[in-house]
């Protein structure tokens, strides 16, 4: 019985999980470095009116902020400091990468995020400061004039510093990029739902001007905490990042749920799903046109091109079939009446791999009231099970010399990378996470990395959800001490396909704020 209702509850989640959304258009993208002063931000100010004047400058190619600030301090009952701020209201997570530029003259000048009821110098707030020496605390002021007071990180001299608000309770967390996040919180500090957020310089001496670059920066919005799943979405930003400094650069905002990019088109275009349609964003002129898929226009995010990108897979919910995800291919131009590969009325099918000679589909199926890996031959159509696991198997793809796949599976508890034979032998774990779980394993076109999404430990067993605190994480193919190189708010949609840029340098990948 137990393990009867184990599989009805995976079957239940996998399928919610790769169902489209219900519109039938997309609103047209919103480019992301229109301010060309602020960037993100509102406007700027020197808090507390300091002698010497801070100075603000947004790079809207690279979108990064450079801000000079003088002042005497954050501490006790005033503040001077230079700040960047957009005014926000309910609750956030701020994030940003950070860095003084030179030795600094005094080892207490400050920089991060702070949060203020008002833009005196004695407004309450909360502030994550990392300071010249490296000391990290989140630091807090409850009333008009109070006293400073901070709570202390284990955390020294961080370059990642997130400011988080739920509720009445805030969250700093901080790490040395590549690393997890150390957390501190504190829960008694009420400030006023309409708040000013933002970036901010304090040199703690009111004759010298410090300088700090921000890098990544992020004002996210949350979903709800009471939103239903697959019913209430809230907006995507379609990103790009260098693997290998961690630097990304926000395309596009939709208010819709865009999912699942790959690079195609020698690296010159994106191709992603939302509502059902699959989209191309080109780099060059920033248009997005709508991929003709003819009669599959109820396409979930688990489509894939060929290596050689002469074959188009897609999963459409198909109606002969009550609804179900069957697998098609197509040619990627549209030129094409999609072609099914899967039969109906033996159960869902999720395309996530095609192998290096086209002949060969990989995709998790429902077959036998549970999921599991199947390849299917398309000439022949025949299935081939190639994993047969008691929970779940999911994200299998094809190494680029097709000698391997790559995949993930709880059959040890907990969801961790794998990769096998191409004929389903051989299994080898490659991650043993307990503070992840990690999904939808991408192995690099040079075939020496793989890219993968990791979900906190509070999800439910054999899902992958929206909106949620995850991180994007590297590692060697052979396996090895993962490294994080994004810290994200996203998950369902954000990297579900393979999303490598030819050249292996680069991925592309989704999040979501409101």
């Amino acid at each position: 019985m137990k393990k009867l209702l184990l599989c009805c509850v995976i079957l239940i989640t996998l399928t919610a999980c790769n169902q489209p959304t219900n519109s039938t258009s997309i609103t047209e993208p919103t480019n992301m470095s229109n301010n060309k002063t602020f960037g993100i931000f509102e406007n700027q100010t020197n808090i507390g009116n300091p002698e010497n004047k801070g100075t603000i400058n947004y790079n809207s190619d690279n979108q990064n902020y450079t801000l000079t600030g003088s002042g005497i301090n954050m501490w006790a009952e005033n503040d001077q400091f230079q700040f960047l701020y957009k005014s926000i209201q309910g609750d956030f997570i701020l994030r940003t990468h950070i860095k003084f530029v030179g030795e600094g003259v005094d080892p207490h000048r400050k920089i991060g995020w702070i949060v203020r009821n008002n833009l005196s110098g004695n407004s309450p707030h909360i502030n994550a400061s990392i300071h010249g020496d490296g000391l990290t605390s989140l630091q807090y002021r409850k009333i008009d004039g109070g006293i400073t007071e901070q709570v202390e990180s284990a955390d020294k001299a961080p370059d990642v510093v997130q400011l988080e608000r739920r509720g009445n309770v805030y969250f700093m967390s901080t790490a040395k990029f590549g690393e997890p996040f150390t957390t501190v919180k504190i829960e008694d500090v009420n400030l006023r739902n309409e708040v000013f957020v933002g970036i901010y310089v304090c040199s703690h001496n009111p004759e010298v001007i410090e300088k700090a670059i921000f890098s990544n920066v992020k004002i996210i919005k949350p979903a709800a905490p009471d939103f239903q799943p697959y019913r209430d979405y809230i907006g995507s930003t379609m990103e790009i990042m260098d693997v290998e400094t961690g630097h990304r650069k926000s395309l596009f905002y939709s208010a819709h749920s865009i999912q699942a990019p790959n690079w195609v088109n020698n690296d010159k275009e994106l191709v992603y799903n939302s509502n059902g349609f699959l989209y191309r964003y080109n780099f060059d002129t920033e248009e997005v046109v709508q991929i003709n898929t003819g009669f599959a226009t109820d396409n979930n995010n688990d489509h894939v091109f060929s290596f050689d990108e002469s074959i188009l897979g897609i999963s459409h919910h198909n109606a002969d079939d009550e609804g179900t995800s069957s697998i098609y291919i197509m040619d990627p131009k549209g030129d094409s009446i999609p072609r099914k590969i899967t039969k109906d009325g033996v159960g869902a099918s999720y395309l996530h791999g095609i192998s290096p000679d086209n002949k060969t589909l990989l995709f998790t199926a429902n077959r036998n009231n549970k999921y599991d890996i199947y390849s299917v031959h398309i000439d022949s159509l025949v299935e081939t099970q190639l994993t047969d696991t008691k929970d779940l198997d999911d994200g299998s793809e094809y190494s680029p010399d097709g000698k391997s796949i790559y995949f993930n599976s709880n059959r040890t508890g907990n969801m961790q990378l794998w990769k096998m034979d191409p004929d389903g032998s051989n299994p080898v774990q490659l991650t043993f996470d307990t503070n992840y779980k990690d999904w939808f394993p991408h192995v690099s076109p040079n075939g020496k990395w793989i890219i993968f999404i990791s979900f906190p430990p509070d999800i439910n067993f054999g899902d992958h959800p929206f909106y949620k605190q995850c991180s994007l994480r590297l590692m060697p193919v052979e396996g090895g001490k993962p490294k994080t190189i994004a810290y994200i708010y996203g998950g369902q949609g954000t990297i579900n396909v393979p999303s490598w840029s030819k050249d292996s340098k680069r991925i592309a990948f989704v999040t979501n704020s409101n």
